[in-house]
């Protein structure tokens, strides 16, 4: 599995240019009239999702969205938006769902709706294998990329807040880093592995990530401990509320048979759908 691949597929960007509102029941009654499901995540972030060799979807949040879609009886149609437009909230019917690995904090709370929470991941910093950085404190003023909009900036922000069920207290351990923003932490990750300080000396990305990237021959090693621990939700917009009632409902009888464990194991080696 490649870490990076150009963006350029045929996957579907049909239903950006809907400007449907949507009411209460209006999305699920679409969902359910249609058999299709319009779900926004990410082409560019491996392992969760990705576009594959054979140039299709790929992924943990890929085969996640695809199982919600299935007992839905519905079939899935992917389009990619930049993480920006997503957590802007007021999709009017762009899209109906989004399974991407989003936290559930209060400010986006108010914008977007968040049935259910379907794994739980850490936070960690990345630095090159050559640098000389052994633990968190070395990056204090330190150039350090992450992906914009993300919890990770809001770490190197000092500004994190993750009031959602089942997230352990944290502290900030990285103080005043000069902050490099990119569309997405694997981005940043892209810069770092050109050399120690060459543009960055440190990313806060999802371990996950940060692993897939060393596995895939990145010259990259993990820093410290996980800086944080975040459960990540399966994300709709506001205004639908049986919408809501049915994937937490979908997503309950998943946790209870054993599908999102299998899913994580398959994807991370580990089971994450469980709170650690």
């Amino acid at each position: 599995m490649k870490l990076l691949k150009p963006v350029l597929g045929t996957v579907l960007l049909a239903g950006l240019l809907s400007v449907n509102t949507a009411y209460a029941g209006d999305v699920l009654d679409k969902i359910m009239s249609t058999k299709t499901i319009k779900i926004a995540t990410d082409a560019n972030w491996p392992p969760q999702s990705f576009i594959n060799d054979q140039n299709e979807m790929d992924g943990f949040d890929v085969d996640v969205a695809r199982e919600i879609a299935k007992r839905l009886g519905a079939e899935v149609e992917f389009i990619t938006p930049n993480w920006d437009v997503i957590t802007a909230g007021n999709w009017h019917g762009r899209w109906d769902m989004h399974v991407g690995s989003m936290t559930p904090t209060k400010q986006r709370a108010e914008i977007l709706s968040f049935p259910a929470v379907y794994y739980y991941t850490p936070a960690a910093v990345a630095v090159h294998t050559s640098s000389n950085i052994t633990e968190l404190s070395g990056l204090n003023g330190k150039k350090v990329g992450t992906g914009t909009g993300t919890t990770f900036e809001l770490y190197l922000q000092h500004d994190l807040i993750i009031d959602a069920e089942g997230a352990p207290a944290f502290e900030f351990q990285i103080d005043n880093a000069e902050i490099k923003s990119y569309e997405t932490s694997v981005i940043a990750l892209d810069d770092l592995r050109l050399g120690d300080g060459v543009r960055l000396d440190g990313v806060v990305s999802s371990l996950p990530t940060i692993l897939e990237a060393i596995e895939n021959g990145y010259p990259l090693k993990v820093v410290g401990t996980p800086v944080f621990y975040e459960p990540l939700a399966v994300t709709v917009d506001l205004g639908d509320s049986e919408l809501n009632s049915k994937v937490a409902s979908i997503v309950a009888s998943m946790r209870a048979d054993g599908v999102l464990s299998t899913i994580s194991k398959k994807w991370y080696g580990v089971d994450y759908a469980t709170v650690k």
